[in-house]
Parts: structure tokens; C-alpha cells; sequence
């Protein structure tokens, strides 16, 4: 089916009954923000009221049938119709867990395919690629593997082992670890069990732990190690859908009832018969729920993405298709997984688009962004690597430094190839007529200096960079262009699944995100004169509903089916996609963290009641900081900020034994007391931080205060972020200029 025009209609955007709250049982608590975006910005919390759904009929599109049999192969045929009756017809999303949504299904191409389970998709590559290695990892020093054919069977009895647990249809398998063979085969054998595979962020605390289990209703929670356990039993208490906790590494440090080692665990399912899972996996379809991805907007509860079969499979198939990845059989991919697998960016690369051609996923080590991760690429040498910004930016930053030491005849050397790298690279990338023609000096710069990087950054066989989940800077992709090494810009969200557009090696422009994966289609909204509006995505990757969340359901998608982004975009002539900002305040640091700035401040005001206002800095960057103003007196005809401090400021100077009257008397740490005081405040809302990326690491008390004649506030007193940031350039950029790097441990995808 062809997106609809402007103004075209559908008859229900929504299955029957989403009006409802949701499934009976579930209790939504308020919730500590716990998660990251994969979209360069997630997607606007206050969008506003969509068009009324019209009631006119349209033409209904087709899904499959029931499955009869998990050995279905990606040749069977699409049935005409579900057997259902009309009334029960699916609309294009839903909220409620247990239902079905109708398929973005195109007439033609890849948008037609025929729909597939994650059983299907799996099956599938066990027949093609059966004796080809699906799954690397290291124990000591040794190097394990498992091949497609014993990978899907380990699933399987993890899957018999979950129903024996007491795995219910629809309720979550919390998974709460760094990546692993176990995280693997525990989030796809929850699939083949029926239930939802759940990624927890190793950052949660446990009160997001506890939202996103009860949330899901999860009735069994995977977790990596003792620390996470911690995390869980902590607030076993409140999980009244919990049935058993397995710990996948490290000896358990005390037996109790329900709690499994991944052996006893794994045990459990190994003498099961097959049939009650046979019955299980032929009765999932391709417009059902598998996999729930937990994202949070600029307020309130994280919510539950919920990710069909088809949502998975064939967003998998598109994107291998778009960035032209080999069947194992060919030539098999190889790929390093290290990003945080609760976010969806990672489990597209790490499990699926790799299942789809029988590629290799090699475990990178726990402390891959510590350092390992370039030991782990120099031995495992991936053909394709996906690198959030500050990743790549920190490769920039230890070439950099290497390159400092070296002698001034490397330093010319390295500079001439750089340049020479660069000016090649932009030629071919703007497609001019010397392109054909590579330049002699390339060639050796290349065998001098590009190759060597390669090898050192364990990439000498890697053709396909990819950066996304956050902005990265110009400074960055031109560092890395200038040695032969394009990064490619991909674009999306949790709600489409993962990637919408992708640059490639022959449709690449520089801070362009590229163009969409086959079958998918944008629309800006509301475009403005220079072409910037609101991107909207369609495609069978968009997301089926918020879990239990109907009303946050209908703001992200409208009535005719788009998903909003909340993100503000525009094409150039050629049809690249360029995102030119975010309509929410969502912060997305260098790391791939998506902060909602408000609920931080709040916390920073209430801590310390002498802080007028806080602006949380920390877009693109390695860390948050955070600008202060104390309360002072204000002019009573320009309503202007003074020097002299408000009353009850003074008052609460006093209290802490300082004789603080003004202003200019606390700046620039002159009174050690305030300083201290604000310090303590700002250290109680860090303690209470989801994750570390979420902790202050500097601030500065301003010189005055906001207000609306300095430009700083709005006519409703709302803050002008673009306007601070422009107006204390200096300020923000003396945060980030020492060397000095904060010891919170880097995040590059946190929470969700």
C-alpha cells in the first residue's frame, strides 16, 4: 500500500479498543527517566492534537495468515486475508500488547515482501547458512564460536526453558547485561516463547529496572552479573508478575528460591519435548509484538516501543539490501558487538540484519569503551562497524595525540596524506568529472599513511563506518574522510525500528544522513520557506504503538499512519536528508544519551532553592554542565535583573554563614560557602541520576540573571535555549577545553 497523499483517508489509524488503558492488570508507575533515543532527536512529546481520523472506507491491506509450521520458508506464499471478520479488521497501530496491526505493505520492490516471523527470518538463515559461525566470543584467552544450526537450537531450549519457568504469552523477559552470546539467545528465545525480549539499560537504577519489568509485566528477568542482580532484588518486592531471576556470568554468591544460573537455567528446557513450542512459534504472525524497546520523551514514563516480527525481519532485509551486505556464502560480514543492546540501534547491526545474511557477531569485551575495544577490532577485523560519535571521536583524539609525539618528518608526512585524503575524498563525493580520475598522490598517500591507520584501528577490512544515535560534528567525519575512512550517517529512532535513511559510499554528503532504506518513504510537515518541516517517516518499519500508552500512541503517528519524529529536517536537490534541528529540548550528548533537560534543572532548583534558573548544556558533548543565576532583585519599570540579591536569598546566605548581599559577591567561587553549598546540591541530584551520563560535571553561576528583556526568557518567562547557548558561548566552551576528562565512565547509548 502507497502511503496515503495529503488529505487522502483511512478508516482507523488504531485497532479497536486502544482507547481503553490497556491490559487489565497492568499498574503504570510514575518512573524515573531511564533511556536513550535512537533517533537523532526522539520524538516530540507535545506534537499537539492530529487531524480526527475519517471514518470514509479505504482499501484494507493484506497479512498473513497463521503460520502452520515453524519450517515456513521465505518463499511461502502471502494468503489473501486474515480469517477474521471485517469488524475485527487491524488498524496501523495499537496499544495494547496482545493485539495486531495491519502492514504498511507496499504494491512492488521490497515494500511487498512477503511478511515473516523471527522464527521464520531464523529458520531461513539455519538452512542457508547452517555450518557458518553466527556468534564469537572469548573466554581467557580462548576464542569460542557457535554456528547458525547449534545458535538456533540453543535458542530453542532457552525458549522451552523460559515456558517451563512459566513464561506467559505477552509478558516481558527482562534482559539486563552487556552484550553477550546469553544476552543473544535469551532475547530471541523469549521471542520464540511467545513473550516480549526487553533490553534493561546496565545503567538503570533499580527504581527504571523496576518501571520497565512491571511495565512489561515481566515474568523473568536475565541479568549479566551480582551487581545487576542487586539491581532487581531490590525492588523484587514490587514485581508481582516476577517468577525467576537467571544470572548469566559470575558464580552465584547466595542460593535462593527462583534465582538460576544460565547452566541450571538452560538445563531446565534440554529434555523438554518440542511440541508445546512448535505450537507456540506456529501460532505468532507477523503483525504481532516480539520485542519491546523502553524510550523516554522530554517528560514522564519511559515508554514501551512496541516492535513487531515484521517490524524486525523486514526492516533487517531493507537495510541489508540498502547498504549491499553479502550472504555469508559469498563473502561472510563480520561485525563487533559493544553498543548497548536495549537500544535498537545495536540489536538491528548485532542480531538481525546479521542473521539476515549469515554474518558473524563478535563479543567485544565489558570494558570496550574503556580501551578494548581496538584490541578486540585488531583481532576479530570487521567488514562493517557501527560507532556512536564519541566513539569516533575518540579514535580522533588518541590519533591526535599519537601523531603530537611523533618526529616532524611523520608529522609532514601524515599532514601532506590527510590533505591529499581529504580533497580525493570531497572530489568523489561531490561527484565532479575528475572523480574517475584518483590523483597518484592518493595512491600514495594511501599505501603510506591510509592503510597503516586502517590496520592500527583494527579497520583494514572494514568498507562500511557507520555514526548515528546522535549528532556528530563536521570536525569529526572531515578528520576521518582525510584518512580514506567515510562515515556514514544513518538516521531513525526506536520507532522505526532503527535506521530510516543511510548514506552509502555512492550517495554521500557530509552531515547528510543519506537517503531512505528501500520501501520506506519521508515527508517533511509544515515545511517552512527555507524547506525545513517535521520528518515524518512510513515504511513496515514504523513502530505498532506505545505499550499501554493510547494517548502517546496517536501524537506519534497521525491519522493517515506517519510516525513524527519531532525532529526538523529538509532535502537538498539531490534528495539527501539533512537534519537541521529538534523541535523538543532533548539533549543527545556526544555519547548518544538522550536527556530531557527539564526534570534535571528542577532538581538542581529544589536542591538548592538560591538558584533562580539552571540550563542543562551538554548537546554533542562528552558530558552535561550546567548554568546557574541566583535570585536577586529585579527593576520594577524594565523588569531588568540587579546585582543585589533577592531577600530570601540573602536569608539563606545567611543560614549557610555567608554576608552575601549581592550577586557579584558569590560569582566566580568569591564566597566558599555558597560555592560549597551549590556543590552538595548539585552532588544530591547526581546521586539520584539513571545513569552516569546524566551527572553534572561543571557549572557556573552567571553574572545575572534570565530575563525577557535580555533575550534569555520568552514572553511566557520559557527559556530560549539557542539564545543562552549563543549569548555564554565562551562560558560553555571553557567547560569542555581542559584535557581533564570527567570520571564518570563513558555511556555512548544509555537507558531507555
Amino acid at each position: 500500500m502507497e502511503p496515503p497523499r495529503a488529505g487522502g483517508v483511512l478508516e482507523s489509524s488504531c485497532g479497536a479498543g486502544d482507547s481503553k488503558a490497556s491490559l487489565d492488570d497492568v499498574t503504570v508507575d510514575a518512573a524515573n527517566e531511564s533511556s536513550e533515543e535512537e533517533s537523532t532527536g526522539e520524538r516530540e512529546e507535545e506534537i499537539g492534537a492530529h487531524n480526527e481520523v475519517s471514518t470514509s472506507s479505504t482499501k484494507t491491506t493484506e497479512v498473513p495468515a497463521e503460520q502452520t509450521s515453524n519450517k515456513q520458508t521465505v518463499n511461502a506464499q502471502r494468503p489473501n486475508s486474515l480469517s477474521v471478520l471485517a469488524a475485527a479488521e487491524p488498524g496501523l497501530c495499537t496499544s495494547q500488547g496482545d493485539a495486531e496491526v495491519k502492514l504498511r505493505m507496499g504494491d512492488s520492490g521490497l515494500a511487498a515482501e512477503t511478511p515473516l516471523t523471527v522464527n521464520q527470518m531464523f529458520t531461513s538463515a539455519v538452512e542457508r547458512f547452517g555450518n557458518y559461525t553466527a556468534l564469537g566470543w572469548k573466554e581467557g584467552e580462548q576464542q569460542k564460536t557457535l554456528n547458525y544450526r547449534d545458535y538456533y537450537q540453543t535458542c530453542r531450549t532457552a525458549a522451552k526453558s523460559f515456558l517451563k519457568l512459566g513464561l506467559q504469552r505477552y509478558h516481558g523477559v527482562g534482559i539486563l547485561g552487556f552484550n553477550s552470546a546469553e544476552w543473544f539467545i535469551a532475547d530471541i528465545g523469549a521471542i520464540l516463547a511467545g513473550g516480549f525480549a526487553v533490553g534493561i539499560y546496565t545503567t538503570n537504577s533499580p527504581e527504571a529496572c523496576q518501571y520497565v519489568a512491571e511495565n512489561c509485566k515481566a515474568n523473568i528477568i536475565v541479568v549479566e552479573n551480582h551487581k545487576q542482580l542487586q539491581k532487581i532484588l531490590q525492588v523484587e518486592d514490587k514485581l508481582p508478575h516476577l517468577k525467576a531471576i537467571i544470572q548469566y556470568k559470575d558464580a552465584l554468591k547466595e542460593k535462593r528460591p527462583n534465582l538460576y544460573t544460565w547452566a541450571e537455567f538452560m538445563e531446565l528446557g534440554r529434555d523438554e519435548p518440542d511440541a508445546p513450542l512448535d505450537a507456540i512459534i506456529s501460532s505468532q504472525k507477523p503483525n504481532q509484538c516480539c520485542t519491546l524497546i523502553y524510550t523516554s520523551g522530554t517528560t514522564g514514563q519511559p515508554k514501551g516501543v512496541m516492535l513487531s516480527h515484521d517490524n524486525l525481519t523486514w526492516t533487517a532485509l531493507s537495510t541489508s539490501h540498502h547498504v549491499r551486505l553479502t550472504d555469508a556464502n559469498q563473502a561472510q560480514e563480520v561485525v563487533v558487538s559493544y553498543l548497548p543492546l536495549s537500544h535498537i540501534a545495536a540489536q538491528m547491526v548485532d542480531i538481525w540484519v546479521t542473521m539476515r545474511v549469515g554474518g558473524a557477531t563478535y563479543f567485544a569485551q565489558p570494558d570496550a569503551l574503556k580501551g578494548s575495544l581496538v584490541n578486540t577490532l585488531k583481532e576479530v577485523r570487521p567488514t562493517a562497524f557501527m560507532g556512536v560519535p564519541r566513539v569516533w571521536e575518540k579514535m580522533q583524539e588518541k590519533m591526535k595525540s599519537v601523531g603530537a609525539k611523533s618526529s616532524t618528518v611523520r608529522r609532514k608526512v601524515a599532514a601532506w596524506a590527510k590533505d591529499v585524503g581529504l580533497q580525493t575524498n570531497l572530489t568523489k563525493m561531490n561527484q565532479n568529472r575528475e572523480a574517475g580520475r584518483t590523483p597518484l598522490s592518493y595512491h600514495i598517500a594511501k599505501k603510506l599513511v591510509f592503510k597503516k591507520v586502517r590496520k592500527a584501528l583494527g579497520l583494514d577490512r572494514c568498507n562500511k563506518c557507520y555514526t548515528g544515535a546522535a549528532p556528530i560534528t563536521k570536525d569529526t567525519l572531515e578528520f576521518f574522510l582525510s584518512l580514506d575512512i567515510p562515515l556514514y550517517e544513518l538516521y531513525g529512532m526506536s520507532e522505526s525500528t532503527g535506521p530510516h535513511t543511510i548514506s552509502l559510499p555512492d550517495a554521500f554528503k557530509l552531515t547528510s544522513c543519506g537517503k531512505e532504506i528501500p520501501g520506506c518513504k519521508t515527508k517533511l510537515h509544515n515545511p517552512d520557506e527555507e524547506g525545513n518541516g517535521e520528518i515524518c517517516f512510513w515504511g513496515r518499519h514504523v513502530f505498532m504503538g506505545y505499550l499501554n500508552m493510547p494517548e502517546k500512541t496517536e501524537e506519534a503517528l497521525d491519522a493517515e499512519g506517519w510516525l513524527h519524529s519531532g525532529d526538523l529536517g529538509k532535502h537538498d536537490q539531490n534528495g539527501f536528508l539533512f537534519i537541521t534541528g529538534r523541535i523538543k529540548e532533548l539533549i543527545i550528548t556526544a555519547g548518544g544519551e538522550n536527556i530531557p533537560p527539564v526534570p534535571i534543572e528542577d532538581a538542581v532548583k529544589e536542591a538548592m532553592p538560591l538558584i533562580s534558573n539552571a540550563m542543562l548544556i551538554g548537546d554533542k558533548r562528552k558530558f552535561l554542565s550546567m548554568l546557574l543565576t541566583i535570585k536577586c532583585q529585579v527593576n520594577a519599570d524594565t523588569g531588568d535583573p540587579e546585582d543585589e540579591l533577592a531577600p530570601e536569598a540573602v536569608e539563606f546566605c545567611k543560614r549557610l554563614g555567608s554576608n552575601a548581599t549581592r550577586v557579584s559577591e558569590i560569582t566566580g567561587g568569591r564566597d566558599r560557602a555558597i560555592h560549597t553549598a551549590i556543590q552538595e546540591g548539585i552532588n544530591r541530584v547526581n546521586e539520584k541520576a539513571t545513569s552516569n551520563a546524566q551527572r553534572i560535571q561543571k557549572w557556573i553561576i552567571l553574572d545575572r540573571d534570565f530575563s525577557v528583556g535580555g533575550g534569555e526568557l520568552g514572553p511566557t518567562m520559557k527559556l530560549k535555549r539557542p539564545v543562552v547557548v549563543k549569548m555564554y558561548k565562551e562560558q560553555i566552551e571553557n567547560f569542555y577545553k581542559e584535557l581533564a576528562t570527567p570520571t564518570t565512565p563513558d555511556n555512548p547509548l544509555p537507558p531507555k
